[in-house]
């Protein structure tokens, strides 16, 4: 089971501390507000890549603030938990800016995973991962499965 941590900065330490001992560090990132096969797929295909994973989790002020939902259907601790719990995590941080350009230049993980709704030449944080000499990959099943249209479905469900 994955750690949630509080703190970018003891976050920081111990991704240090991982590089320091020869681990390959991925990073990933996400709303995950329901979990779906989709985010499994995408957690497990960036774990492949390396040693440890690390999944910064939009908190719900960022989730509402990207304009894809009003509000939140699970609260942003409660996802974080849930992604820690998944084998493929080792550290979950939570996180509020529009992106996760911070991050990436605290961190400098090897690996930047995106889901496969990307490509490697158009990742918002591309350029900020190449500065400091990091790779972006593009990692899990097609994006046939969302959030969105799970939400669409049970209110679908809702009207019958």
């Amino acid at each position: 089971m994955g750690k949630v941590i509080q703190n970018l900065n003891e976050l920081k330490n111990i991704i240090d501390a991982e590089k320091a001992a020869g681990k390959k560090i991925v990073f990933g990132n996400g709303c995950f507000d329901i979990v779906h096969v989709g985010h499994v797929r995408y957690l497990a295909g960036a774990k492949e890549l390396g040693d440890v994973l690390i999944v910064a989790v939009n908190d719900d002020s960022s989730v509402t603030g990207l304009g894809k939902r009003k509000e939140v259907v699970t609260p942003a601790d409660e996802r974080a938990e849930i992604i820690s719990a998944l084998d493929p995590v080792d550290y979950v941080i939570l996180f509020g800016e529009p992106t996760v350009e911070n991050l990436l230049r605290t961190l400098k993980p090897h690996i930047h995973a995106k889901g496969t709704d990307y490509t490697e030449d158009n990742v918002p944080e591309r350029d900020i991962v190449l500065s400091y000499g990091g790779k972006v990959a593009i990692v899990g099943d097609p994006k046939d499965h969302s959030t969105r249209d799970i939400i669409k479905t049970i209110k679908k469900l809702r009207e019958k």
